[in-house]
This record gives C-alpha cells, structure tokens and sequence, in this order.
C-alpha cells in the first residue's frame, strides 16, 4: 500500500485544489491513498477527499511541514491543554473519514489515550510502543544520515561508513584505472580498430 504524503501548499490552499491534488496522486503518483498534516483545520479537506473517494491518512503531534509554528522539531502535546487538543484533534479527524493516523513525536501516554480512543489504528513515530503500528524514515533506521539522530530513532545498521568507503574505493580505481577491468568489459572477436581512420565515415566539420 503506497500513501502519498501531501506536500505543503498542495491543500492549504482551497478544498477544490485539496481534492484535485489528491485525485493526481492516486491517478498519476500510482498512490492507494494520501496523508496530510493537521487536527481540525483541515477536517473539512479531509471530507472532501473522502467523498471524492480517496482514502486519507491523519497527521497529528510534530508535524515537519509547520514544524516552524511548533517551535521547531520538538516533542508536542506535554501539557495537558495541548494533548486535551491534540486528542480532540484526533477525534475530529475521525470522524471526518480517515482510515488511519500518525502520531509523530508525542508522549508514549498520550498516544496510548489515543489510540484507545480512536476506531481507526494509529501509526507511531517517537510516540512510544502503544500505537498499533510503527514507521520509522528509511535513512534514519538505515544509519544514512549522521549529522543528527532523534532519541526515538534505532539504528538497524550504520551504512554511511560502508557507503563513504565504497565511493572513496570506486574513486581511485578510476583514478588509477585499475576499473574497469578487463573482466568488466564486454569483449569482441570483431577488431574495431579499422574505423579509427575508415574513410568511409565522414568526419564532422568543427563549427
């Protein structure tokens, strides 16, 4: 199942151009369905894009398209008045039609209120082990990116070493043209050298 996520400025514009992006991503992108960000200002996008008959998935806690009006990439809903919004929120979402919600960086409690509140399962990231689902970024888990790691991120594995010495390895192969070899070369019973000069091939003028 393939949920295209939203970009930002494709449905925060109107509810006309909210539906008519979606339907592109299920059209043209080959998405199953599509997730945007936000609680009960876009509920009624959400309703659209349901009625229009396109599977929505909810976006809720840090959410990275207007992560500059939450103060940045930090952990939301720690207050009771913001978790008591964030699960109203939620409820909203509900019961506009989405068919599943992710909580992204938010107490482990408040997911698992949540979660416990909500028909539809929820999908956690740095929300804690009580969500019915987990997703992590690919590059994160994978160890790709060095330059900062969440404290909710588990590294899998640690490939950007191995990546940087592989590039570095092909480098100076070429360099010293040790690659490629002959075993990477497609071979020929044909001598090709006779086209060097073969007069038979006109040569282009020089403009």
């Amino acid at each position: 199942m393939v949920v295209g996520d939203m970009p930002f400025g494709s449905y925060q514009v109107s509810v006309p151009d909210t539906v008519r992006n979606g339907i592109r991503f299920l059209k043209e992108g080959g998405c199953d369905a599509v997730k945007l960000e936000g609680g009960r200002e876009v509920c009624g996008h959400v309703q659209a894009l349901v009625r229009a008959g396109i599977p929505v998935m909810g976006h809720l806690g840090l959410t990275p398209q207007t992560a500059g009006q939450l103060g940045g990439y930090k952990v939301q809903g720690r207050d009771m008045d913001a978790a008591r919004r964030l699960v109203e929120d939620a409820l909203a979402l509900e019961e506009a039609g989405i068919f599943a919600l992710v909580l992204e960086c938010v107490p482990g409690g408040l997911a698992r209120v949540v979660t416990s509140r909500l028909r539809v399962p929820t999908i956690g990231i740095g929300a804690g082990p009580n969500c019915d689902g987990q997703v992590l970024v690919t590059n994160d888990m994978l160890g790709l990116f060095e330059k900062f790691t969440p404290s909710f991120i588990k590294k899998y594995c640690n490939l950007a070493p191995q990546i940087k010495d592989g590039v570095a390895a092909y480098l100076r192969d070429v360099a010293e043209g040790t690659f490629p070899a002959k075993e990477h070369t497609f071979a020929s019973e044909l001598d090709f050298s006779s086209l060097l000069e073969d007069p038979d091939i006109p040569t282009p003028s020089s403009s």
